[in-house]
C-alpha cells in the first residue's frame, strides 16, 4: 500500500498500535480505566494495555455482545471503561447490547472498532467493518471518531478519555501516513483545514486523507485550489467549518473507506443541505461487499485511491 508516496508522506505505526499505546500511557496515570477485548487483544492491541496493566485488562473470549455487556457493567460501577474488537464484530454482533447497556443509559464506554475497512485484505468481507460507521452514528449520544494517523489517534483516546459518556473510534490494521505532526493540531469535534484552496474541498477522514492530500496535489499541477478537510469527528460533525467551505470553494468531493449510505459523505450531505447546499461527488465503496487480496489491489480496484478522486473533482470543475 502506496497512499502518500506520490507527495513524499513517511509512512508512520497503523491507528490500532498508536491507540494500545495511547490506552497503555492513560493507564498509567488514571486507575479508572479498564479494558475490555473479545480474544482479538494482539490484533486491536488492547494487549499493549494488558501487558501494563494485567489487573484491570479482561478477555471475556469470542463474544463481543457479552464484552460490550460487561463493559457497561465497569462503566456504571463507575469505571471507564475500554471495549476493543474488529469494527465489523463489535458494531454488527453487538448492536443491541451498545443501544440498550451504552447508549440509552449514556454509560462512560468507549468502544474501539479496528481492522477498519477494506484496507485489512487478506481476511476477507466478512472481517472488513465496512458500515460501522453508519451504525456508530445511528447509537443515540455516541460522539464518532476516524482518525487518520498514530499521531491523531493518540490525540483522539486522550479527547475521548477526558469525555463523559459512550464513544466509537474506529482503527485500522495497516500502517498510515503521517498526517500531522503534532498532537495539538487535532481537536476533537473540529474539522482540521490540511490545506487552503478557493475552486474546490476534498473531505476525507482515515486512511484516504493521504489519498485526498494527494488528489489535491495532482490537481494543482493543472492549476486547481483545492482546500483539504479531516473530517476526523463524524458526529457531532463540524457543521460550521463545512459550510464554510461549501461557501468559499462551491464544491466538494468526499472520499471514505467506507459504504455510500451512512457514512461521511451522507452525513455532511445531510448537513449541507440545510445550510449551505453545493454540488457535491462521493468516493466510497458503493452499496456492496470486496473480496479477499492484498490491501493496495483492494483499494486500487475499489476505487479508494487519489487518481478516482481526481475523477470525481475534474467532474465538478
Amino acid at each position: 500500500m502506496e497512499l502518500g508516496k506520490s507527495i513524499g508522506l513517511t509512512i508512520g505505526k497503523a491507528t490500532r498500535v498508536a491507540f494500545g499505546e495511547a490506552l497503555r500511557d492513560l493507564g498509567n496515570d488514571d486507575p479508572s480505566i479498564v479494558v475490555v477485548d473479545a480474544d482479538l487483544n494482539n490484533s486491536t492491541r488492547t494487549d499493549i494495555f494488558g501487558k501494563a496493566h494485567p489487573d484491570r485488562f479482561f478477555n471475556v473470549g469470542i463474544a463481543e455482545s457479552n464484552m460490550v455487556g460487561v463493559a457497561a457493567g465497569l462503566a456504571a460501577s463507575g469505571k471507564q471503561a475500554w471495549c476493543a474488537s474488529f469494527a465489523t464484530f463489535v458494531m454488527s454482533n453487538a448492536y443491541d447490547q451498545l443501544r440498550m447497556s451504552v447508549a440509552f443509559p449514556k454509560w462512560n464506554v468507549k468502544v474501539v472498532g479496528s481492522h477498519s475497512g477494506i484496507s485489512i485484505g487478506e481476511d476477507g468481507p466478512s472481517q472488513m467493518g465496512i458500515e460501522d460507521v453508519s451504525l456508530a452514528c445511528s447509537l443515540p449520544e455516541f460522539v464518532v471518531v476516524v482518525p487518520c494517523d498514530e499521531v491523531s489517534t493518540r490525540a483522539a483516546v486522550s479527547a475521548l478519555a477526558a469525555l463523559d459518556g459512550p464513544a466509537y473510534l474506529r482503527t485500522g490494521r495497516p500502517n498510515a501516513p503521517v498526517i500531522y505532526q503534532n498532537a495539538s493540531e487535532w481537536q476533537l469535534g473540529k474539522a482540521s483545514t490540511l490545506k487552503e484552496g478557493s475552486d474546490l474541498t476534498i473531505v476525507a477522514n482515515g486512511l484516504m486523507v493521504g489519498a485526498a492530500l494527494e488528489a489535491a496535489a495532482a490537481l494543482e499541477k493543472d492549476g486547481v485550489s483545492v482546500r483539504v478537510l479531516d473530517v476526523h469527528t463524524v458526529k457531532p460533525l463540524d457543521v460550521d467549518t463545512l459550510a464554510k467551505a461549501a461557501r468559499e470553494t462551491g464544491k466538494i468531493v468526499v472520499v471514505e473507506e467506507h459504504l455510500a449510505h451512512g457514512g461521511l459523505g451522507s452525513t455532511i450531505a445531510l448537513a449541507l443541505a440545510a445550510v449551505q447546499p453545493v454540488p457535491m461527488r462521493f468516493v466510497n465503496l458503493g452499496d456492496g461487499f470486496a473480496e479477499s487480496g492484498a490491501p493496495g489491489e483492494l483499494l486500487e480496484k475499489y476505487g479508494l485511491n487519489y487518481q478516482n478522486v481526481v475523477k470525481a473533482a475534474r467532474e465538478l470543475l
